[in-house]
């Protein structure tokens, strides 16, 4: 009940065009060094701030925009763009066209420079303790956060026992199969479209 009377408070505060763009920017800025292990790494942030802190999208918005860009080719950060272009669309397609590529050029840009210049000198770190020992803790923490990921797509995805048990089937499926995703994207889309399953 809370979650729905915070919901309905939520209204995003609307800025000149240009302040939702410097907005925007600033946010994806600010944590492009925090993608430890991708940009699916920062979900539960992307999401914390598109919906609940300046509530430019609504928990069905940012469930469908992240399984658009999950489905779509491409990288895991395509969802920084589409939020970017969620945050501004009120201000008009130009500057949610704007947003949209800003945003994703602020959340790849630092860590990619980082990541290069990280890669020049690794090299050079090849027998270090140091290094075998950063590279050995960087796997059960990067896993623990993607588990926690993906409760909180479930969490924000299905508000129903249908909703569950599909995430739940295609979960056991995909972990003991070797089905493609997409054949599970396409089938929970027909049971969407057949209305079996709704939000």
């Amino acid at each position: 009940m809370s979650e729905l009377l915070a919901a309905a408070a939520c209204t995003p505060a609307r800025l000149s065009d240009l302040g939702t763009l410097l907005q925007v920017l600033g946010q994806f800025l600010s944590l492009s060094l925090f993608s430890l292990g991708g940009g699916n790494t920062l979900l539960a942030e992307y999401h914390h701030l598109a919906v609940d802190q300046f509530c430019w999208l609504s928990n069905a918005q940012f469930a469908d925009l992240y399984a658009l860009a999950e489905a779509a080719p491409g990288p895991s950060s395509m969802l920084v763009g589409l939020i970017g272009l969620g945050a501004s669309w009120p201000e008009g397609p130009f500057w949610a066209l704007l947003s949209a590529y800003g945003a994703e050029a602020a959340i790849l840009m630092p860590s990619t420079l980082v990541m290069v210049l990280a890669c020049l000198s690794w090299k050079q770190l090849e027998h270090s303790p140091w290094r075998r020992d950063f590279e050995q803790g960087l796997g059960p923490i990067t896993l623990g956060i993607l588990f926690a990921v993906g409760l909180k797509i479930l969490r924000t995805a299905d508000t129903n026992a249908a909703g569950v048990l599909v995430s739940v089937l295609v979960c056991v499926l995909m972990l003991r199969s070797r089905i493609s995703p997409l054949w599970f994207m396409a089938g929970a889309g027909l049971l969407g479209g057949l209305g079996l399953i709704n939000r």
